[in-house]
């Protein structure tokens, strides 16, 4: 993964910036709604012509949109196609998808890796109180799977964030339906600590809209701080950011890596953040340690939301 990530503009009258530092003499970077990096890792092969995997090829199919990653089932010349649209609350099934692209129909099967992955999948609920950070399989078809479980029913948004072999990364997103009795939930209340498996993650600062701010993360366990998280894809700290109401994502990655010899890992993880509007933002921070991953979650309001605070929830998952 290289430094100095840097991911599209929100919109140029919206753009969002979220620079990452992990602990003391990390990195900023900047981040909005849609990645436009180089590609982190291997490189897949060149792409078939009728693929898109070129510049050219890329224009031809259709210019990326400036809007927040996520609204569009459709944006730069491809559309994710979610074969399955509805599961079963409470009960494991596959999840089958594929990206097309529009100039031809078929099924992409090209990728450009990035932080160790061909696509990242995101799967959260409407209410934005359930997430899952998900790395499908691919086959040869340029359809991918992955098993999920989701508790409760509702509606549910699904994110695919992938980058063409040769082309800009894209976040394209698409509903799900989840079947069963449906409670939906008000979004958590402002709290500043999150606790999950074991641990406890504190999280100072504000969210101000136009403004960079410092957020930082503080991860600990039975009042210990952690100082050797494991790298997880690559680094020791992934960000997803949803905004309540239209679910708009924002996917921040950190500067540093490990073994960059200025890359701490942990205990603080600090992010300095500019909200493209007033309005509630959740937050997902998926860190890794002891082989397992875990997810603290927060819901930060951007000075002016009105009722709007930050609540804090956890999960975890092994890996």
């Amino acid at each position: 993964m290289k430094t100095g990530l840097r991911i599209t503009a929100f919109a140029a009258a919206l753009a969002a910036t979220f620079g990452t530092a992990y602990g003391v003499g990390s990195g900023v970077g900047e981040i909005s709604p849609e990645p436009k990096s180089a590609a982190h890792g291997e490189h897949a092969d060149a792409a078939r012509p009728e693929e898109g995997g070129g510049h050219e090829q890329g224009h031809e199919q259709g210019q990326k949109t400036d809007v927040p990653g996520g609204l569009q089932i459709s944006d730069g010349g491809y559309t994710l196609d979610v074969k399955t649209p509805r599961l079963q609350a409470g009960k494991s099934a596959d999840l089958r998808f594929a990206i097309v692209r529009n100039a031809t129909g078929r099924q992409l099967t090209r990728y450009d890796r990035e932080h160790e992955k061909e696509l990242h999948l995101i799967v959260a609920s409407i209410d934005l109180t359930e997430y899952r950070h998900l790395h499908p399989t691919r086959a040869a078809d340029g359809t991918w799977s992955t098993p999920v479980d989701l508790p409760k029913a509702g509606g549910y948004r699904v994110f695919a964030d992938f980058k063409p072999t040769g082309g800009e990364a894209l976040t394209l997103g698409a509903d799900l339906a989840v079947a069963g009795a449906y409670a939906p939930k008000e979004l958590p209340a402002r709290t500043t600590t999150a606790r999950t498996g074991g641990y406890e993650v504190r999280l100072g600062g504000d969210l101000t809209p136009g403004t960079a701010g410092e957020l930082t993360f503080t991860v600990t366990r039975n009042g210990t701080p952690v100082r050797d998280l494991q790298p997880y894809l690559g680094a020791y700290g992934h960000l997803v950011a949803l905004r309540s109401g239209d679910l708009a994502y924002l996917h921040v990655h950190p500067n540093g890596e490990p073994g960059d010899g200025k890359t701490r890992p942990g205990p603080g993880i600090s992010f300095t953040a500019t909200a493209p509007t007033p309005g509630a933002y959740r937050l997902f921070l998926d860190f890794k340690h002891q082989g397992t991953v875990r997810t603290a979650a927060f819901t930060v309001p951007a000075q002016g939301a009105a009722g709007t605070a930050a609540g804090a929830t956890g999960s975890e998952h092994s890996h």
